[in-house]
């Protein structure tokens, strides 16, 4: 059987962040459920902002959430008044000094989270699978994505027999064909996942260097081909 391992957990220390930055000796499960169900609030609460991630810092007594998001106006509101119903919310719910840092995100076309929630968004609205990830697929090429590989699983247009379906893209250097590389390389971003209400699944993977792993550009090749 094949020994797997979450793939932002595999690149900890290496070259992502903790996403919770914080040390406690007594009540460690406590303050970890909290983190978990603060966060999938947020991402909630949030969904029409178009959260990528949400990290979160103890300093003593003091709770600072870090917000990357596409759309910061929606969260800070007209004259900073959401961002302040926000916080004194979630002090009134933790009982400490609530500090919020939003950082937006510049590319939501190359941020794999936001690529995989706009996949499972257009899926919900009955738009065809292939067309949502070619789409997806074009716009993060266009946009300077060195590599992108996205899967779509489940019952795909409402087949009773659930499948996957997957496409990938390589932006090619090789003189010989000016459209792919053979330099071996580790996949810097992680793989993410979003699941939408319709039968289905999409996960969306993203290199931020200009190559990619002998095994990506195989598929790309077979399935030109």
């Amino acid at each position: 059987m094949g020994q797997k391992i979450h793939p932002y957990g595999f690149r900890l220390g290496v070259n992502k962040p903790w996403r919770s930055r914080w040390f406690a000796t007594r009540d460690y499960a406590k303050l970890l459920v909290e983190d978990v169900k603060l966060k999938a609030e947020l991402k909630d609460k949030l969904k029409a902002a178009g959260v990528s991630s949400v990290e979160i810092e103890r300093p003593g007594n003091k709770l600072r959430f870090i917000i990357r998001t596409a759309r910061p106006g929606i969260v800070i509101g007209r004259k900073g008044s959401e961002i302040e119903k926000l916080k004194t919310d979630l002090a009134k719910r933790t009982g400490r000094d609530v500090f919020i840092d939003i950082l937006e995100v510049n590319k939501p076309e190359l941020d794999a989270q936001l690529v995989s929630e706009n996949i499972a968004l257009q899926l919900e609205k009955r738009v065809g699978f292939r067309r949502a990830m070619r789409k997806s697929v074009d716009s993060a090429l266009r946009f300077g994505c060195k590599g992108i590989k996205v899967r779509v699983s489940g019952r795909l247009n409402g087949n009773e027999i659930a499948r996957s379906e997957c496409i990938s893209r390589v932006v090619c250097r090789c003189t010989r064909c000016a459209q792919t590389s053979t330099t071996v390389s580790p996949r810097r971003t992680p793989p993410t996942e979003s699941s939408a209400s319709r039968p289905g699944f999409i996960a969306a993977t993203f290199t931020s260097r200009s190559a990619v792993s002998r095994l990506l550009l195989a598929q790309v090749l077979s399935s030109s081909n």
